[in-house]
């Protein structure tokens, strides 16, 4: 019995072991020194004219700003189920007919983000007369429906992106399950075949495979540093080979092949809203030098296309508070293309 035992526990040991040094080396992997920034990154933002205007923004302005002033070509556009589809069965999509029209003024390329979850803060932006959870899943889909059915036939948008990072138990919404996804996006392409389907995941808190295998290209979030009541202020110890890496294994186990970074870290992740926390907080996790070394470690990364995170916060930052450097670093990247 005892030698029983201590074959068991010597087993154990190296099995343990074994995991330990296999998460050493892969922790050694991902610190290596990244590969030579990729210069030919296509990069665009994502604009929410919710946020600009919870900004205290004029959300028109803005949007003219970047296209104008920072020669903005790509940009992401979420359609916030609350606000277009207030009562049911009525449809108010005039928010979102504005900035398509802007866009093809200055022949910006759009992705339209639509469903439950979509960009910004709470996350969830689900109709308050949706009450039941059978009732939620059958009125995204309709909603869904009818976004696309608007707007298929305009020559701005590139990509349909259904839902936010579906799977992350992040805001207010609990993760959706992959049937009630699966079914959104057969939803999305009968309305319309021609365009293909983002889905996007964490960057760094998840293995990407689940919604990497149901779309035609695949967003991941790309963060440096923010900010956990838990742990307060973190800095992700991981070097562009941990996004690599996942990308080499997405690829082996699932039949995406099209990658992009839809949201890096262009805005601070603090203790608070960004419109009454100080700018000195603000200055922890996100400034002109941080903006431009996600740039680099993005390109690093080594994905076609970029979208960044905090246009709204940066036009806030010259117009609001006589701060311009966020602003003129991003021209930097925007000119530099």
């Amino acid at each position: 019995m005892k030698a029983f035992f201590f074959r068991c526990l010597k087993i154990v040991l190296w099995v343990a072991a074994g995991t330990l040094v296999s998460a050493v080396l892969l922790f050694v992997y991902f610190n290596l020194p990244g590969p030579k920034p990729r210069e030919d990154v296509r990069f665009g933002v994502t604009f929410s004219s919710r946020f600009a205007r919870d900004m205290g923004l004029d959300a028109s302005e803005t949007l003219r700003a970047l296209f104008v002033d920072l020669g903005v070509r790509k940009v992401r556009i979420p359609v916030y189920w609350d606000a277009v589809e207030r009562e049911r069965g009525n449809f108010d999509f005039s928010d979102i007919d504005w900035q398509l029209d802007m866009a093809r003024q200055y022949g910006a390329e759009v992705i339209l983000a639509v469903g439950q979850k979509v960009p910004r803060w709470p996350e969830c932006f689900i109709p308050s007369w949706v009450n039941t959870e059978a009732l939620k899943n059958e009125a995204a889909k309709r909603f869904i429906q009818e976004t696309i059915s608007r707007y298929k036939h305009r020559s701005e948008i590139a990509l349909w992106q259904i839902e936010n990072e579906p799977f992350l138990a992040f805001g207010i919404c609990p993760p959706m399950s992959g049937d009630a996804l699966d079914q959104e996006i057969a939803v999305a392409r009968l309305e319309d075949p021609s365009r293909s389907i983002l889905t996007t995941d964490s960057g760094e808190l998840s293995l990407w495979v689940s919604a990497a295998s149901r779309g035609d290209v695949f967003g991941t979030t790309l963060y440096r540093k923010l900010w956990s009541n838990r742990f307060g202020y973190i800095t992700y110890p991981i070097g562009p080979n941990f996004f690599r890496f996942k990308e080499m294994l997405v690829r082996l186990l699932t039949h995406q092949k099209n990658f992009v970074v839809i949201e890096l870290q262009g805005e601070p992740w603090a203790p608070g809203s960004l419109s009454t926390v100080s700018l000195e907080e603000q200055w922890k996790t996100m400034n002109a030098e941080q903006l431009l070394e996600n740039v680099r470690y993005a390109r690093q990364v080594g994905f076609s296309d970029v979208y960044l995170w905090g246009v709204e916060w940066w036009y806030w930052l010259k117009e609001k508070k006589e701060t311009p450097a966020l602003w003129n670093a991003a021209k930097e990247v925007f000119c530099a293309r």
